[in-house]
């Protein structure tokens, strides 16, 4: 079984300033702001939700595409790709672009500024969900705004079921195209924040949505999740980690989660409990794509940490 998953690939360049912005920006000068940073680390990551995902489905013995559309710097990412055998069937390249990339820049006390470049993310609605491909389930996370509409509905209308995904593309709609969205989907997975934001841009309380849906997934961080499904609520707990390191990509290692027990038609306790401990199997390591695990040691951990096999 495959899973298409439609969002962004893109780089991630990581800087660290070793200070603390507090002491380099004046309160009283905030409206001529002009400051530069010394960022003497530096280093450059694979990422993008839809690369981050299909990464982890990888690592769970699944199949998954990602279908993005990237600039003309893609060649170090594609390489990647093919080492670790994730397939580019639906990467498609528009030239005179950048592929998207985040500049990140943290301090000492862990604030952190960003500026993100879209690049050749903003043509993603040019690709269309193919419905002849054999694909079992699809994710529609962040992307360019008209992809992730158009691509929403040409799941709905292949009828192929998908988790509607919408991280921090969230805000990008308004609450009629929020409820176009559910009303589609079969899943609905959002943190709480983006949950909140979700009911207050529909209207809809949460069991509203999860009544539109099969499932409405709300991670909690470091307090679990839960799965309003089918009328029942369901707490699945969080997984321990062995260190704490780096939160960037859980989000998108959980998502895999969620796909691969979806994919091997297992129950929802099963299927949270695969997600929550891709996600901490993630946060062990810097990076959204330098960690990795293999079946035998999956489950091993599952056993630990949940007192039953996984089963798939």
């Amino acid at each position: 079984m495959t899973a298409l998953v439609c969002g962004s690939i893109a780089y991630d360049n990581i800087m660290v300033f070793e200070g603390r912005f507090k002491d380099q920006i004046l309160p009283d000068k905030i409206h001529m702001l002009n400051v530069s940073f010394l960022v003497p680390a530096l280093r450059r990551e694979f990422g993008g939700c839809a690369g981050n995902i299909v990464y982890n489905l990888g690592l769970l013995g699944s199949t998954g595409y990602a279908m993005s559309t990237v600039g003309d710097d893609i060649d170090p990412y594609l390489g990647w790709m093919r080492e670790h055998g994730i397939g580019e069937t639906y990467v498609r390249r528009v030239p005179g672009t950048f592929t998207a990339q985040a500049y990140i820049t943290t301090d000492l006390d862990d604030n952190q500024i960003t500026a993100f470049h879209p690049g050749a993310m903003n043509h993603s609605h040019e690709q269309q969900v193919p419905d002849d491909a054999g694909i079992a389930w699809g994710i529609v996370s962040p992307d360019g705004r008209q992809g992730m509409l158009d691509h929403a509905e040409q799941f709905s209308r292949a009828g192929i079921p998908f988790v509607f995904d919408p991280g921090q593309g969230l805000p990008m709609f308004g609450g009629d195209e929020l409820k176009q969205f559910v009303e589609q989907a079969a899943v609905v997975a959002v943190n709480d924040y983006e949950g909140q934001m979700l009911m207050q841009r529909t209207g809809w309380s949460e069991a509203g949505i999860a009544d539109r849906v099969d499932a409405l997934i709300v991670t909690r961080g470091a307090e679990g999740s839960i799965v309003y499904a089918r009328g029942k609520t369901l707490a699945i707990p969080p997984a321990k980690a062995a260190a704490v390191v780096d939160p960037t990509g859980c989000g998108d290692a959980y998502r895999a989660g969620l796909l691969h027990g979806l994919m091997a038609g297992a129950d929802w306790e099963t299927t949270g409990r695969i997600a929550s401990l891709m996600g901490a199997i993630k946060i062990e390591t810097a990076g959204t794509q330098n960690h990795s695990v293999d079946a035998e040691s999956f489950a091993r951990r599952f056993r630990e940490q949940f007192g039953f096999e996984p089963g798939l």
